[in-house]
């Protein structure tokens, strides 16, 4: 069986309930969901869509580095919206956070997500 390293790091907001930000597992890095809480004030950021998305890749960027990596080595992303009218959106703002070959990725429309968020992100690492 492969070792288990658990991330952490005070750049993404802390788990809000029974679960780790990031599990190394071999080469794998598994990143729990984001939503758009800013880590120093564990307060919502989110004034309108646009804030929310840059918020929650600026935690799953943090969460990434601190595991060693960064967004460039994100191979699955999965995107969880409340609205998917507002799916341009998530693309436009996805292409200044990452450059092709583009990670895989599933979009799902939710009833509802933490915290009243519009959005939130889950994603698989791969680290050399």
């Amino acid at each position: 069986m492969r070792q288990r390293s658990i991330i952490r790091t005070d750049l993404a907001p802390q788990a809000i309930g029974t679960y780790s930000q990031a599990v190394r597992v071999g080469p794998m890095v598994y990143l729990s969901g984001q939503i758009p809480l800013d880590p120093a004030t564990m307060q919502m950021d989110n004034a309108d869509i646009e804030t929310e998305v840059h918020r929650v890749f600026r935690n799953l960027r943090a969460v990434a580095e601190a595991a060693g990596g960064g967004l460039k080595d994100v191979v699955k992303l999965n995107v969880f919206l409340t609205d998917m009218s507002c799916f341009p959106v998530i693309n436009e703002i996805m292409g200044k956070y990452f450059e092709e070959p583009y990670p895989a990725r599933a979009a799902i429309g939710v009833r509802e997500l933490p915290r009243g968020a519009r959005v939130e992100m889950d994603a698989i690492l791969e680290l050399s």
